[in-house]
């Protein structure tokens, strides 16, 4: 015996104060890409001049950043949206914003670095402008290259996007 489910009848008003409240929590729920884009580009201009007022927000031209909508599979989100600088000589810069339980949010920057080996790149997590200063005096004598040690595995080779994400 198959048994067919039927949504359960409105028990309110179409135009009542509950269904204009309803139907604006369905549409603030529909964030578009291009919000997300601007939203993640807003958030590290927020995140730099707060956190980096003397370094990366001086440096880097606030057109300069990327924004990228949110990742989403069958499982719900894989990747929050975020905003990446190109900095030049193979570095970038990815900011996202964390949701964590505790805290509510959490702003993430890395440096992503490319490695003297020539196959991949090194992520860095940044946590103030006093660790950027020290990495950039360790990648100075490099040229902004991370230091490739064969013993460790230090870098990351690059596969394929379609690799990264298991959709």
């Amino acid at each position: 015996m198959t048994e067919t489910l039927h949504a359960p009848a409105r028990s309110y008003g179409a135009h009542s104060p509950l269904a204009y409240l309803l139907n604006l929590a369905g549409e603030a729920a529909q964030v578009s890409d291009q919000e997300q884009r601007e939203e993640a580009e807003t958030a590290v201009i927020h995140h730099l001049s707060r956190s980096y007022p003397y370094s990366l927000a001086q440096a880097i031209d606030v057109m300069a950043w990327q924004g990228y909508p949110a990742v989403r599979g069958p499982r719900g989100v894989i990747c929050e949206a975020s905003a990446v600088a190109w900095l030049d000589g193979g570095l970038w810069l990815h900011h996202t914003v964390r949701s964590i339980e505790s805290d509510g949010a959490l702003d993430v920057l890395t440096l992503i670095v490319p490695c003297t080996c020539g196959r991949g790149y090194t992520d860095i997590t940044l946590d103030s402008e006093d660790m950027l200063m020290e990495l950039l005096t360790e990648l100075r004598p490099t040229h902004g290259q991370s230091v490739h040690n064969g013993a460790l595995l230090d870098c990351a080779i690059v596969p394929a996007a379609a690799q990264i994400i298991d959709l």
